[in-house]
């Protein structure tokens, strides 16, 4: 199994489009902080937009895609002169829809929604990307064919808002994040995406150690699998991932030990050297730094990967 696959199984992502926003000029929409293991996401279809996040604000386009992985509150607002309207809300069988509160044209689609992810994997999965991740999907030819074919189903179901239209639209959704993923490095984003190595010795290897994250995965073993020297591996590996080669090794085995621990009976001591670590407690210090919670009790709080533990952001953030 490809890495981004692997990584999508283990962090149990569950999409969910909550709202489609139909809006004209001078709209202003306030996303409140999600609390837990939930990230917003917003793809715009038409219009323009920008998107106001601490310090930070975003232009966004046709085939832009802005996914907040640590659910910060953030505001979009639509160009146009006069006072900022807000909106008004229906309620529809599969979503909501927002329209401008005083009327008027529509000149903006948005679709508005969340990636919900299971504790430990998810968690790590999803600390370790950029915060915010915008993606123009627009501004490259691939991509946007892609997400153009996307778009077009997305706005059909959503017309259509039937049975099964819910399940359907969070498909899309999903498939929608595996794009983000693994594209963003050529679609034109400043952000760099471990989950989008463009260096496909690298990515091969990076496939070979989430195969086997128990293996001694030393430098000099690595350097040699991909036939390089030392000094053109760490600096090829750093360009295409945008980590460290430990902060990687530590990334997969802590993902893969996360989810032993949910769906293995084995000891935590024999979860540890599975992955790759010599003794239980040195097991122990790295996932507790990780997660904010020791592998014990992860297990005991999580059997079965769905319950929450405490949210403990990571250094590769």
């Amino acid at each position: 199994m490809d890495t981004l696959s692997h990584l999508l199984r283990l962090a149990r992502v569950e999409a969910s489009l909550d709202m489609r926003c139909l809006v004209g000029p001078a709209t202003r929409m306030d996303s409140p902080a999600r609390a837990g293991r939930e990230a917003p996401f917003h793809v715009l279809l038409e219009g323009s937009c920008r998107l106001h996040i601490g310090q930070r604000v975003l232009d966004m386009g046709p085939g832009d895609v802005v996914i907040v992985p640590s659910g910060a509150p953030h505001r979009i607002v639509t160009p146009g002169d006069g006072t900022p309207q807000g909106t008004t809300v229906t309620s529809g069988a599969a979503f909501l829809t927002a329209r401008s509160g005083h009327g008027g044209p529509e000149v903006s689609d948005l679709f508005c929604g969340r990636y919900g992810f299971g504790a430990g994997s998810g968690s790590l999965l999803f600390h370790s990307l950029p915060d915010p991740i915008h993606v123009s999907f627009g501004r490259s030819d691939d991509s946007a064919d892609v997400l153009g074919t996307l778009s077009t189903l997305m706005r059909s179901e959503a017309r259509r808002e039937g049975d099964g239209t819910a399940a359907i639209l969070a498909g899309l959704c999903t498939a929608l994040l595996a794009m983000v993923l693994r594209t963003a490095r050529g679609a034109n984003t400043t952000a760099t995406l471990w989950t989008a190595a463009g260096d496909t010795t690298i990515a091969s290897l990076m496939e070979r150690i989430f195969e086997a994250p128990g293996d001694d995965w030393s430098i000099e073993r690595m350097r040699r699998t991909t036939a390089m020297s030392r000094a053109t591996f760490l600096r090829r590996f750093g360009q295409s991932t945008g980590m460290t080669v430990g902060a990687f090794v530590t990334q997969a085995r802590l993902m893969t030990a996360a989810d032993l621990l949910t769906t293995d009976d084995a000891t935590v001591a024999s979860v540890a050297s599975r992955v790759g670590y010599r003794s239980e407690s040195a097991f122990s210090r790295a996932f507790r730094a990780a997660t904010g919670v020791t592998p014990g009790r992860f297990r005991r709080e999580s059997p079965t990967g769905a319950r929450q533990v405490a949210d403990h952001g990571s250094s590769g953030r």
